[in-house]
């Protein structure tokens, strides 16, 4: 599976779905968009979208300041 560019072994994380890639990572589901091998996830999908170790995930953290 690729995350962000980079190649990783999740072996250990095979059959998860994007909510548990997102916990995985210790992101907050409410502040991630999530592209899918070129698709925008909905986000209220994230749990319902298992994940392969052929996908390409892009996940784009949102992070306030000012």
């Amino acid at each position: 599976m690729t995350v962000n560019g980079e190649k990783l072994d999740l072996a250990i994380i095979s059959g998860m779905d994007l909510m548990a890639l997102i916990a995985h990572f210790g992101l907050a589901p409410e502040r991630v968009a999530i592209e899918l091998n070129g698709d925008l996830i909905q986000r209220v999908a994230y749990d319902k979208t298992k994940l392969s170790e052929s996908d390409i995930v892009e996940i784009i953290h949102y992070v306030g300041g000012g």
